[in-house]
């Protein structure tokens, strides 16, 4: 099942979207306890489609692709005001000389939940997203201020809708900008899967429904210039497009 936000007139609601008709279909509430269609539909095309989820935190797994593995699970946060939807720009501010894509697998909890045992991590997921990790990088470095390189307005892209019966253990993951591809890596190269993910962090804090886990990027991100266009692509899902704009 794909579960989307998307603006109708001056509402936001969640609706289940159809790919095959080509309609949404509006939901009344949110998703996470029960799909609750309300008998409204929509055309896709016509619809303005909005981040998926409206997180009260974004976390952010450092350090889950390559050689070297960490001891422990490297996290990072995101703040709920970072997230933004398809189409929506980035807006690279003024301070960073170097703000990076960074495509990624992006987990939705479904329920609140603590001390997740890996073995039934499953349980707590509602479903999985495109993401677009944004990072001023140089405002991390030297010192490893990550979350402040992270934190930016418009730096969590998230999209185009949730995708609800997915096995994420081995996803092809794409990354284009302007149409030149840059990132090409799959899920099954994690050092830690999506289990491991939500498990570890539901031990250092409660989730929320809606709260997202990004999973990490594969080799291949890059900086950023104004004009840019960014496409997050994964097997399953979708992608997920944002122009490249400055911030005012």
């Amino acid at each position: 099942m794909l579960i989307a936000r998307a603006a109708v007139g001056d509402d936001r609601t969640y609706a289940r979207v159809d790919t095959d008709t080509g309609l949404i279909h509006l939901l009344a509430g949110t998703p996470y306890d029960e799909i609750r269609p309300t008998g409204e539909t929509r055309p896709l095309a016509e619809a303005r489609l909005l981040a998926p989820v409206e997180p009260s935190k974004v976390l952010v797994a450092g350090r889950n692709y390559g050689d070297v593995v960490t001891p422990d699970l490297v996290v990072f946060m995101k703040p709920s005001t970072s997230v933004v939807g398809p189409r929506s720009t980035v807006l690279l501010p003024a301070e960073a000389k170097q703000v990076r894509y960074e495509g990624e697998l992006a987990v939705v909890i479904g329920r609140r939940c603590k001390d997740v045992p890996e073995d039934t991590a499953d349980q707590a997921v509602f479903g999985y997203t495109c993401a677009n990790d944004v990072t001023a990088w140089d405002v991390g470095e030297p010192k490893g201020h990550w979350t402040k390189a992270k934190s930016f307005d418009t730096f969590c892209p998230l999209g185009p809708w949730i995708r609800t019966d997915l096995d994420p253990a081995d996803l092809v993951l794409r990354t284009t900008v302007n149409g030149t591809l840059r990132q090409d890596g799959s899920t099954k190269e994690m050092n830690r899967n999506v289990r491991a993910l939500v498990s570890r962090c539901s031990s250092l804090m409660t989730l929320l429904p809606g709260d997202v886990i990004l999973t990490g990027t594969p080799a291949g991100a890059g900086v950023l210039r104004p004009g840019d266009e960014v496409v997050v692509e994964i097997d399953g899902i979708g992608s997920l497009a944002n122009p490249i704009g400055v911030a005012k």
